[in-house]
């Protein structure tokens, strides 16, 4: 548990969420720290509004950041990310919560207080009192900043207009989004439809996502614990473009195939389930994430060869097998799922993506030589990013000469000069990128 966390004895919610917030400004994901701050509160209310507060705030925090600097006479010390959380937070429910005006600037400077930051409680009260009067004209001087009207980072904002030049606006508003929450059946056992009428009976919303077969998406999110048969492996939350990349493999009893990328397991237990008789390798480096993999195939009553190992630097019984289907899906700059995991917009920086370039090359090349003549790769991203999508896959196309590209013909997606992207909130799914290749013989 992180100090922040211990520290904090406190059971306010605002207080826990400004903690939580001040590591996620520090450089820490959002979704690793949650499980740290939100035990600290026993009401599930509680909890809630920390989600909803923590979330939001970094879905929209270039906007919040923007508006922040203009209230304040001078940037606060990075010491102080926690007040800075707490005007964040502040701005944010003044904006978008059915939170009384008074009670949002009330509630959030008293929160300086349990932080024992009792001089910041005039500074907040200050700052939310001062956007109240001034909010109007704040707001219309939003049309002058990209970044801040569109709650984006400059250098993605200028990557998804690229991309999209015709029509940019659609993505970027799906990707500042709130999510559905997403299902993948076990087709093993039942039907969509069938388990679309045990949602129905139960009194849940939800709909099928178009492109997949086994794809449902809820009209409003419940805890997995209501969702009839998830601790027996019926139903399991995954986006429905991830859902795709089982359908795409051609997977037939037999066959070895390697995910080697597979953490937490969704599309390995998806292969699994489409198709019982392969023999399926889950490679992973992390051990707790291969933790999470083995929870997965668990709950559903799978079976897979779980590998820690290195795709970047095969080694092992695993290296020494060679394979007829192998899933590589990258460590990527995941822009392509920040509807689920905003912070992402905060925390990704452009100079990363070279560094991911160049460690997804080296996959390539090395999980490359694990595969039979004859046999397929899919290669997988949550990226919007041709550096990392299309211009990867050409340089790989160059230098392998026994790898050619294995056209997909399916419905979803943009046709790119090599493979297909999948723009974010296509059929309200995630943004993805697949590419299929196949090894010719020698």
């Amino acid at each position: 548990m992180p100090a922040a966390a211990r520290k904090l004895t406190s059971g306010d919610p605002r207080s826990v969420a400004a903690r939580l917030l001040q590591q996620v400004l520090a450089g820490r994901s959002l979704s690793e720290q949650l499980p740290h701050f939100l035990p600290q509160l026993e009401d599930g209310r509680d909890r809630g509004l920390v989600q909803a507060i923590s979330f939001g705030v970094m879905r929209t925090y270039h906007r919040l950041h923007h508006l922040e600097h203009q209230l304040l006479s001078k940037p606060l010390k990075a010491r102080d990310r926690d007040i800075e959380a707490l005007i964040l937070m502040g701005l944010y429910q003044l904006l978008y919560l059915r939170v009384g005006d008074h009670a949002a600037v009330h509630e959030t400077a008293g929160a300086a207080n349990k932080l024992g930051k009792r001089w910041a409680v005039g500074l907040i009260n200050g700052v939310l009192r001062s956007f109240l009067r001034r909010r109007e004209g704040l707001l219309a001087d939003l049309e002058r900043h990209p970044e801040a009207l569109h709650a984006m980072p400059a250098w993605l904002l200028r990557a998804v207009q690229t991309q999209w030049p015709d029509g940019w606006q659609k993505p970027v508003e799906a990707l500042n989004s709130h999510p559905p929450m997403s299902l993948r059946v076990n087709r093993q056992v039942q039907s969509r439809e069938a388990y679309l009428q045990l949602l129905r009976d139960s009194g849940i919303g939800a709909e099928p996502i178009p492109h997949t077969e086994s794809g449902i998406n809820l009209i409003q999110a419940v805890d997995v614990a209501d969702l009839p048969g998830f601790a027996q492996g019926h139903v399991s939350v995954q986006d429905g473009a991830a859902q795709l990349a089982a359908g795409v493999m051609d997977l037939a009893p037999g066959q070895q195939v390697l995910d080697a990328c597979a953490a937490p397991g969704g599309k390995s237990c998806h292969m699994l389930e489409l198709e019982p008789g392969i023999r399926l390798t889950a490679l992973d480096s992390d051990p707790e994430r291969l933790q999470q993999v083995w929870e997965n195939l668990t709950r559903i009553g799978l079976q897979a060869v779980l590998e820690r190992g290195d795709a970047a630097d095969p080694a092992g019984s695993w290296a020494e097998r060679c394979y007829d289907r192998i899933l590589l899906d990258v460590p990527c700059s995941a822009t392509g799922v920040i509807r689920r995991h905003p912070d992402i917009k905060y925390l990704r920086r452009e100079s990363d993506i070279g560094d991911l370039a160049k460690l997804q090359g080296a996959i390539l090349d090395r999980v490359w030589r694990l595969l039979k003549p004859g046999g397929r790769m899919l290669y997988a991203t949550c990226s919007l990013l041709p550096r990392e999508n299309e211009l990867q896959l050409e340089r790989f196309l160059r230098r392998q000469r026994d790898a050619q590209e294995d056209p997909m013909d399916v419905a979803w997606g943009e046709s790119r000069p090599v493979g297909r992207q999948i723009a974010p909130g296509e059929g309200n799914m995630d943004g993805f990128y697949y590419a299929r290749l196949v090894k010719r013989a020698s």
